[in-house]
């Protein structure tokens, strides 16, 4: 399989010489295209930092970070914000969507910025708003749908511009159990039929077990990984509470 992501012994110090804190300590993975992977850890593992590294929202103190083959670490602070339209895409928990903007044009912003044609625009919103059944709402506003037709109109704006790696940090953080597993259905709908490769960081055990593959982080170093397999998710979900319970972590489940 093709490698999308390479993370090659990374390091992030925080402070400085009297007070330095290591928030990653030589991690390194690499993610393969079409994969869905989970991040866990407890708090202050290093989880959302390395999230932020990978997304160019911080930057690493040593090591490297490879999306294909461009090196994102050297990317310069002037060409950041192009580099992230037309290669990641995100998944928020509070969606992000703008009230004044119907669904239609909430999913096309990024395509408009990315100076697509009008004509490819139409075609590809209409292809992923059939695919994550929202064609019927286009032409509403985000506060005329529910919360669920709000989800998938984030994740279609998420996977519309082809993205090489969709970004998620802690996306069921603010849901209530309902609304998560729609999300996390979601996701999982995008990763397996459009292929989508997914990054998710999350510190909650059912969520995780939408993965296909899980690292636990602790203290800035990768403590355990698991994967999937052929297992059932009720089984993966369990597999996933051991690991946390020698880590340490928490293993919150409200569902």
């Amino acid at each position: 399989m093709k490698k999308i992501l390479k993370v090659e012994n990374i390091q992030k110090y925080y402070g400085n010489k009297d007070n330095i804190t290591k928030a990653i300590d030589g991690i390194s993975f690499h993610v393969e295209e079409g994969e869905f992977l989970g991040i866990m850890g407890a708090s202050r593992s290093g989880k959302t930092t390395l999230l932020n590294c990978i997304s160019t929202i911080d930057t690493v103190s040593s090591g490297h970070i490879y999306l294909e083959d461009q090196d994102i670490t050297e990317i310069k602070e002037e060409n950041i914000a192009k580099f992230r339209r037309k290669n990641l895409g995100f998944i928020f928990q509070d969606f992000n969507l703008l009230d004044t903007l119907t669904i239609e044009e909430n999913i096309a912003l990024i395509l408009t910025i990315n100076r697509i044609s009008e004509k490819e625009i139409n075609q590809k919103i209409l292809e992923i708003a059939k695919k994550l059944g929202i064609e019927d709402i286009l032409n509403k506003y985000p506060y005329q749908v529910s919360g669920g037709q709000k989800q998938r109109c984030a994740s279609a704006r998420a996977i519309v511009n082809n993205p090489k790696l969709i970004l998620a940090d802690e996306p069921t953080g603010s849901l209530d159990s309902k609304a998560a597993r729609q999300l996390l259905e979601i996701m999982e709908e995008m990763n397996q039929k459009m292929k989508a490769t997914i990054l998710m960081v999350t510190h909650d055990a059912y969520s995780a077990s939408f993965c296909g593959k899980i690292l636990f982080l602790k203290d800035g170093k990768i403590f355990n990984k698991i994967e999937k397999g052929e297992k059932q998710r009720r089984d993966f979900y369990h597999e996933i509470l051991d690991v946390l319970a020698l880590l340490g972590g928490d293993a919150r489940d409200v569902r």
